[in-house]
């Protein structure tokens, strides 16, 4: 049998490829789909349906490519959307996948239209539930998709889901969620890469509820919205343009890189410490790890990007971008930052501040930028709190006429948000090395 999970690092987005005998089905797979093809082959399989949990926000859903690769079935939830591709799943469908079945359960609350999966052995037994975004470990789906005034209707819904329909399931029946920890699609998805529903029954702290209406109050919040959602909502609906193989951005030299410049936003997928030293004026960072989940609280969609690295292979940059449908990539810095300090083109620099430098000289405006429940947990003396997923939003509340010295817990996040405060036309940013951990670990006093 094969059963694989198929991360999308940076996104935390899980798609999956099971199969048995000959046949084989892929769960919400992503755009760049070779590796489904690959895994496919190796097990001597034919992919015959490709199956959708939701209308996806996050990611570019590759089911139309996949499916016009291998001559797939694609099946899409939420039926009463007008998707341009493939057709409806229905409550109660079923796919024979070998000796065992798949099986369908309406399960709205994320979406109207949500669907699980549920993987049956043979003599009917549950054994694996791929619950999309409805139930995750540690946490459930967010409801606020559809505006609050409806929040709580599909809170309601989203319970009915949960305690009525995937729990009663069994205890001992894996949880196969459409993320994982650092998703944008629940804030507090436990660091958990296994579970059972029974484990979530009993650690899930959004299922610790008295009841339905306790559930509702707890759960109907609004989120976090990246800006390029919006743009998955339409191309999952039509179908993204064919990626085909990946772009390949061209190598531009430092002088040809400039004249992009003037219409293109730079993107420094560096280490903050490498972006600390020397970076191109008015350049983001945007460190490679950190770039999936980063680039959409910073740059809107369809913006013509141009990148930095360490190397010469912009490719894995690239393959994370078009997962968020950041198609167009200008091109990429030949030679690096050595070739561009060699050809003398200009400098900047972001300082980084030691904890004890910033406590015996208070001068500086100082930014939290973690998000609130963090601050609210603990803070810097003085510090104004601005989730770095607001800033772009919120610039005016940061004074221009003060030094400004960002943090977070350690680092990136607090570089991040400094490098889109230079590029909005602060000349006086620092970051605190080390954040607040380190802040803490000297014994600096910290304001609960």
């Amino acid at each position: 049998m094969l059963f694989e999970r198929i991360e999308s690092k940076g996104l935390a987005q899980y798609s999956y490829i099971i199969g048995d005998r000959s046949v084989a089905v892929v769960i919400d797979p992503r755009r760049d789909s070779d590796v489904y093809i690959e895994l496919a082959l190796a097990q001597g399989m034919q992919i015959t349906d490709i199956v959708e949990t939701h209308r996806h926000e996050d990611f570019v859903v590759g089911s139309p490519e996949l499916a016009a690769r291998t001559g797939a079935r694609a099946w899409h939830a939420d039926a009463q959307l007008p998707y341009k591709y493939g057709q409806a799943v229905a409550d109660g469908q079923v796919w024979e996948i070998g000796w065992f079945t798949l099986r369908a359960i309406h399960t709205p609350g994320h979406t109207e239209g949500s669907m699980s999966y549920v993987l049956y052995e043979p003599g009917d037994a549950p054994w694996l539930s791929f619950t999309g975004d409805v139930l995750f470990t540690g946490e459930v789906g967010r409801v606020d998709f559809l505006g609050m005034d409806r929040a709580p209707a599909m809170a309601g819904h989203l319970y009915d889901s949960i305690f009525g329909k995937l729990l009663p399931l069994g205890d001992g029946v894996v949880v196969c969620p459409g993320h994982g920890y650092g998703s944008a699609c629940g804030s507090t998805i436990a660091d958990r890469p296994l579970s059972t529903l029974g484990l979530e029954r009993a650690l899930n702290p959004r299922l610790q509820v008295s009841g339905r209406e306790a559930f509702i109050a707890e759960v109907a919040r609004k989120l976090p919205k990246p800006q390029y959602f919006e743009k998955m909502e339409t191309w999952n609906l039509q179908g993204p343009p064919d990626l085909g193989t990946l772009p390949a951005p061209k190598s531009l030299p430092p002088t040809m890189f400039v004249d992009a410049m003037r219409e293109a936003v730079v993107i420094d997928t560096r280490d903050m410490f490498s972006f600390a030293g020397g970076h191109i004026p008015d350049a983001l960072s945007l460190s490679l790890d950190n770039l999936p989940s980063y680039i959409g609280w910073y740059v809107p969609p369809d913006t013509p990007l141009l990148l930095v690295m360490d190397d010469n292979d912009p490719m894995p940059a690239v393959r994370y971008l078009v997962r968020q449908g950041y198609d167009d990539i200008v091109g990429c810095l030949a030679g690096g930052m050595f070739a561009w300090s060699m050809a003398g083109l200009p400098l900047a620099t972001t300082p980084l501040v030691r904890p004890a430098d910033l406590s015996s000289h208070p001068h500086s405006w100082i930014l939290d930028v973690r998000n609130p429940e963090d601050f609210v947990a603990g803070a810097l003396p003085g510090a104004v709190n601005i989730s770095h997923k607001y800033l772009a939003e919120r610039l005016d509340e940061v004074p221009s006429d003060r030094p400004i010295c960002t943090y977070c817990a350690a680092g990136p996040r607090s570089m991040a948000a400094a490098s889109a405060l230079q590029r909005a036309g602060h000349a006086s940013v620092s970051v605190l090395l080390g954040g607040i951990n380190r802040w803490a670990a000297e014994g600096l006093p910290v304001k609960n």
